[in-house]
């Protein structure tokens, strides 16, 4: 895999900062305040932007007495409201400033890069833009937002020199969440602006930047509306229902659990109602067959749009009992039934798997003339396959930016010609002949040149049909998964839940590759080996950073091996379980070389606990880290209370504080960590993770998940060259005492007396009171960090024999949800 950037070599370029100095993006503007442009405005906020909203002054104000900027400051407000969040912390809506068309163009000459997000119009689009560009600054950068209208035909009269510094950039909604851009560039556009929006998008918005041709739809719209629209005709065909569909296009083939019509409830089926007119109006391509289906017109005519309306494809209705059910609709009669979960023995089969690439392969070989999961199969995914072999040169110039695109814009963890890759393309492609359906012509150049797959050596290389070769697929140093180090520099050690591998320069990486990266003893006792002041592994790294490629940093530790050892009464082995969970956590605080731990996505239990004890955290934005051990009937017994304690005593401890045992401030710092270990409490971002206590201000933030391993390392190399020394173990911790307890405690009776916990919560609730004042010892009372951790391990041992512990547990276990009992 070639290590350079896949915009010119923008990313690597020694070259690259002095050359972008032209077009710094330090204030931003957004042209639009409705849904699309008011949540991009929120996220360049999240990146730290000040960032100027503008939109109409509407018809009923009247002249200067009324709010002229009305609708921006609306949405702004919305934004505050919006479900998923669009800040990453809610004090982010200060950095944007609400404005209006008529009065506030002025203003755009401070900002450096403006997008264009009003209504899907050419000559609404085109009327705003001549009113801007007199206002914009000689090296302002001027996008659109546009999901489908060519980009160049929308800037066709501007200014020649600003025509230079327009092309598109179509983000997805929502822009916090959704990974994609892409850029489209116009003949007129300068490569100097695109590699700037490019390398700003990537670093500083944390987007995957793909460059798509200026064509109806760009890449990702045209092919999954495609696959949207072909769904419904061959459900229609084959007489599948709604919820058979959403099973058979979810996880089973690497798709969001949302499936196809849950996702467009969730999107919106007037949106999805809008691209597919688009689709079908702007595109002429071969599957002339592909149309809009008559449920969705009915839809939109009965304003049943999806989760907005609180009705679509499904809705929810509370029954007798007062359990909301969840109904289904019957496209033919228009009426909703109860859903229910289908059953397809291969699908059953292939969740057995946890590699996407093994389930795709398993159910394209059940026999489709048997299998009515293989049926849909066999007829769905070579449709998707070859509608995308034939977008490649007209949608974008190779393959792989199509795969990037449907994985960062669809949340599909393989892109299409991975897929096929995964099923095997000379075998589809048999029986595709066999069964009469036409092989697009790029698949037959890729036979003809002897090639047997799309991708080649381990993904690194890929079929460029331009040029009917083989070619590196270009990757940007700083993206550089785990696994292209473990080729390019090799494993250190390893065992089947964790290596240990070379990232270069001196540091390695601790990758966890367990089920879920659920933390079993293999994984505790290689850390805690590896990390030993004489081990190998400290005698070769000059520091270490724990991390991975998968969808989340940890679920926590292995419940499955707790709960069996909970059932056997195997009391000695679980308290020398918890213990060796102690001492790897105390083996990365206090290891000679600096350990950083990368969390991100799940971060939960013990994946937490790892993660305060390290030299330093480099935390992906989305990161959803919590101590939820008190959600299935625990404690933190890996030194997650002992840390959060001492984090809470140091806060006390700032300018103007009291961090005496009993002081305002000290009841106040232990009564917020109490709060979040009992509630259970998880971050929503990295942002309020450091709310919590989970992050600390000196703690850095990853805004893209593809640079988290890079971000890492470069800290772990910071701390070197400042010269890094190891902390000793803490002997002078004040016990906050009884009096601190007691205060905790009560709370805890008042909770239970409201019937806001049960007596279980309570139990659990008061250990962690225990822990976390020193248990019986008084105020002032001089503790060790080992004194918390004997602590923890007695109370974590104590409801270990609960019998409704052992209930939470296996309840979590069979649902992946907490019980209350």
């Amino acid at each position: 895999m070639a290590l350079v950037s896949d915009f010119a070599d923008t990313v690597s370029s020694p070259g690259h900062t002095q050359r972008l100095q032209k077009y710094d993006i330090r204030r931003a503007a957004v042209l639009g305040a409705g849904t699309m442009g008011s949540r991009i405005a929120a996220h360049i906020a999240n990146a730290g932007l000040p960032v100027l909203l503008l939109d109409m002054v509407p018809a009923n104000v009247d002249g200067a007495k009324g709010d002229r900027s009305t609708l921006a400051r609306k949405a702004v407000e919305s934004l505050g409201k919006s479900k998923p969040a669009a800040f990453t912390d809610p004090t982010f809506a200060s950095r944007i400033t609400p404005g209006n068309f008529d009065d506030d163009l002025e203003k755009l000459k401070d900002c450096d890069w403006v997008i264009e997000a009003v209504a899907e119009n050419l000559e609404i689009k085109r009327a705003l833009l001549a009113k801007v560009a007199p206002h914009l600054h000689a090296t302002a950068l001027f996008t659109t937002n546009t999901s489908g209208l060519p980009v160049t035909q929308i800037g066709a009269e501007l200014p020649a020199d600003l025509r230079k510094r327009w092309f598109g950039t179509h983000f997805f909604n929502p822009p916090r969440y959704m990974r994609l851009v892409e850029i489209i560039a116009t003949p007129e556009s300068d490569a100097e602006a695109i590699d700037a929006i490019a390398t700003f998008c990537d670093r500083r918005l944390g987007k995957t930047a793909v460059p798509a041709n200026d064509v109806a739809n760009f890449i990702a719209n045209r092919i999954g509306t495609f696959q949207m629209l072909n769904t419904f005709a061959i459900m229609q065909q084959q007489g599948l229902s709604i919820e058979e569909i959403d099973t058979l296009t979810g996880p089973v083939i690497g798709w969001p659990k949302t499936g196809t019509f849950r996702l467009a409830d969730l999107v919106g089926i007037d949106i999805l109602g809008h691209v597919a007119k688009n689709f079908l109006e702007s595109t002429h391509d071969e599957r002339a067959d592909v149309k809009l289906p008559e449920v969705i017109e009915q839809l939109m005519a009965h304003n049943w749009i999806g989760d907005k309306t609180k009705q679509g494809f499904y809705k929810k209705e509370r029954g007798a009992d007062g359990k909301e059910n969840r109904l289904v609709l019957v496209p033919e009669t228009m009426e909703y039934r109860a859903s229910t979960k289908p059953n397809f023995v291969t699908v059953d089969m292939a969740k057995n798997s946890d590699s996407v690439a093994a389930r795709i392969k398993l159910v394209m070989d059940a026999d489709p003339k048997k299998d009515r999961a293989a049926q849909f199969y066999w007829q769905a995914l070579p449709e998707l396959w070859s509608y995308s072999a034939n977008r490649i040169g007209e949608v974008a110039r190779t393959l792989v930016d199509i795969d990037r695109a449907m994985q960062a814009g669809f949340n599909w963890e393989l892109g299409p010609f991975a897929m096929w890759d995964a099923a095997g393309v000379t075998r589809t492609v048999k029986k595709m002949r066999a069964a009469g359906k036409p092989i697009p012509e790029v698949v037959e150049k890729l036979l003809a040149a002897g090639g047997e797959s799309w991708y080649r050596a381990d993904g690194t290389e890929y079929f460029d049909v331009e040029f009917g070769a083989y070619k590196p697929v270009m990757l940007a140093v700083e993206h550089a998964p785990i696994a292209s180090y473990k080729r390019s520099n090799g494993v250190f050690a390893e065992n089947s839940s964790i290596s240990l591998v070379d990232l270069g320069d001196g540091i390695a990486c601790f990758e966890f590759h367990s089920k879920m990266n659920s933390l079993g003893s293999d994984i505790v006792n290689f850390v805690k080996k590896q990390l030993q002041p004489e081990s190998d592994a400290v005698r070769n790294f000059a520091g270490f950073v724990i991390a991975n490629d998968g969808q989340n940093f940890s679920v926590g530790a292995n419940l499955m091996q707790l709960l069996l050892g909970i059932q056997d009464e195997e009391w000695d082995e679980i308290d020398w379980s918890i213990r060796g969970f102690q001492e790897m956590t105390q083996a990365i605080k206090f290891c000679a070389r600096p350990v950083v731990v990368a969390p991100f996505g799940m971060c939960l239990g013990g994946g937490t606990e790892i993660s305060l004890h390290a030299a330093q955290r480099q935390a992906h934005l989305e990161l959803y880290a919590g101590l939820v051990e008190a959600g299935v009937g625990l404690i933190p017994g890996g030194g997650g209370c002992k840390e959060m304690l001492l984090r809470a005593l140091d806060a006390a401890a700032v300018v103007g504080g009291d961090p005496r045992p009993g002081s305002v401030d000290s009841i106040e710092t232990i009564k917020g960590v109490f709060q979040t270990i009992a509630m259970a409490k998880v971050s929503t971002s990295a942002e309020e993770a450091r709310a919590f206590r989970f992050l600390s201000d000196t703690d850095a933030i990853s805004m893209n998940r593809a640079r988290l391993v890079s971000d890492a390392k470069d800290q772990a190399l910071r701390l070197l060259n400042e010269g890094y020394v190891a902390p000793v173990m803490r002997r002078d911790i004040a016990a906050p005492g009884e009096s601190v307890q007691a205060t905790l405690k009560l709370g805890v009776y008042l909770m239970r007396e409201g019937e806001y916990i049960s007596d279980h919560d309570a139990k659990v609730a008061n250990h962690i009171a225990r822990v976390l004042t020193g248990g019986d010892a008084t105020a002032g009372t001089l503790m060790d960090e080992q004194y918390l951790l004997d602590l923890e391990r007695e109370s974590f041992l104590s409801l270990c024999g609960e019998k409704k512990t052992m209930e939470r547990i296996g309840f979590t276990l069979k649902t992946g949800k907490p019980l209350r009992n």
